[in-house]
């Protein structure tokens, strides 16, 4: 062995405490790759969810690397004090350089610590919304919806955001503590319908696409609970009346899925215009002037431009 040193150092110039630490740092690597694919064939047999393994994945390439650099920087400073001093030094220098990325790496341990969201929930922070699909030292990025996209469809971009942000930022998830969200369809009628029967039909048609919606709510409400201060009196649908300048609104208000909003909107449009179609005494308003002259008869409504 001393003689391959030997012969090392004469090639290359390195002593034989610097070859021993070369080595080290090899072996170091190697077990350190070895224990990541042990944990991640591990994980592949017991779960098929990709949620599950790429949670995993993603863990330990932050859990990795970063134990790697402790422990060759051990390997290469002379003594463990040596070491914190130069930590120190080099983590002052580096939050003044460097501000906006330890911000967002301090959000980035927030999310993994605080989970305000995991990657797959639906979320708004500030004015984006979107389905999170990853989440990285530091920035996550999110799957747009809405925006000039109607009723929370997909627009097909992917938006990049420091993970800062979540210290800057209102966060609204769509998706933790409880399921549903409130969904309301205005459903305006003149003054002359029969706003009483068309509400009637509203009624029928909404309880009959809710159907048990209103049972699995409450479960999650009373799991949801557990961490939040979550309460709803009423979670069945309901059909409110208000009167407007040009007919009368009755606005249909349920639970629906974050994702199924436009789906089921599109639905519940189709049974009533079904229904209302059948009805010669309903009919849909719209804003309208009217104009009166003394003791003639009120001429037909025209339509507003």
């Amino acid at each position: 062995m001393r003689e391959i040193n030997e012969f090392i150092t004469d090639q290359t110039g390195l002593s034989a405490a610097t070859q021993h630490k070369i080595i080290i740092s090899i072996l170091i690597l190697i077990f350190l790759s070895i224990i990541r694919l042990l944990i991640l064939r591990i994980v592949w047999r017991q779960t098929q969810n990709v949620k599950i393994r790429y949670s995993w994945k993603r863990a330990l390439s932050f859990i990795i690397p970063f134990s790697g650099l402790i422990l060759i920087s051990a390997v290469w400073i002379h003594a463990f004090e040596e070491f914190g001093t130069f930590l120190g030094l080099f983590t002052a220098g580096i939050a003044i350089a460097l501000k906006d990325p330890i911000t967002n790496l301090a959000g980035w341990f927030f999310i993994v610590v605080r989970k305000p969201f995991h990657v797959g929930d639906r979320v708004q922070v500030g004015p984006h919304t979107g389905d999170v699909i990853d989440i990285r030292l530091f920035q996550f990025t999110i799957l747009e919806i809405g925006n000039w996209v109607d009723a929370d469809q997909s627009t097909g971009r992917i938006i990049h955001m420091p993970n800062g942000k979540v210290f800057l930022e209102p966060q609204a998830n769509f998706s933790t503590g409880f399921e549903y969200i409130w969904n309301e369809m205005k459903v305006n009628i003149t003054f002359e319908s029969n706003w009483q029967k068309a509400k009637d039909i509203l009624d029928q048609i909404i309880h009959d696409y809710s159907k048990d919606i209103h049972i699995k709510a409450q479960k999650e409400i009373q799991e949801a609970s557990k961490n939040y201060m979550i309460y709803y009196k009423h979670l069945t649908p309901i059909v409110y009346t208000k009167v407007m300048d040009f007919g009368v609104r009755l606005t249909v208000r349920y639970l629906c899925n974050p994702r199924q909003r436009r789906g089921s909107e599109n639905l519940l449009w189709q049974d009533i215009l079904i229904a209302f179609n059948k009805e010669s005494d309903i009919q849909f308003a719209y804003p309208t002037t009217r104009f009166y002259k003394a003791g003639e008869v009120p001429e037909t409504p025209q339509r507003n431009l």
